[in-house]
């Protein structure tokens, strides 16, 4: 498994986000669960340091489903910016947990509503960090 690569302040702002969600119950255990393990393993670095082929809170990314050659682009966000018609998807679902602290190019498999699957990075079209916007 690769080592993942986050952002200070993206990773204090997703475990705040977490227990808000767990005390109103907007987000089950298991995925709860299942972030805080991706963030626990992760390096965190201060967000001036993040390398900008990394995926951050914030990125849009074009990634590929390798099971079935489909495309897809969107935003990672928090939940309340979350917004499917502007493909902005929050940083609870199970695709955007997989991806944050992955770098472009790299292929990760995880385990989506479908079932398990592939996915790999094709593109981080924006970076705010990459961009120097650090604050979002």
């Amino acid at each position: 498994m690769k080592k993942l690569i986050l952002n200070k302040l993206d990773y204090l702002r997703i475990k705040k986000a977490i227990e808000s969600a767990k005390q109103v119950k907007s987000i089950n255990a298991g995925e709860a669960a299942d972030l805080m393990t991706e963030l626990d393993s992760a390096t965190i670095v201060e967000p001036k340091e993040i390398p900008s082929d990394v995926v951050t809170m914030n990125s849009e990314v074009k990634i590929s489903f390798l099971n079935n050659n489909r495309q897809v682009r969107f935003r990672i966000v928090y939940p309340k910016d979350a917004n499917l018609k502007e493909n902005k998807i929050s940083i609870f679902s199970p695709i955007a947990t997989a991806l944050i602290g992955y770098k472009q190019g790299d292929e990760v498999e995880w385990i989506v509503p479908a079932g398990p699957t592939r996915i790999r990075i094709d593109e981080i079209i924006y970076q705010p960090e990459a961009s120097g916007d650090y604050d979002l």
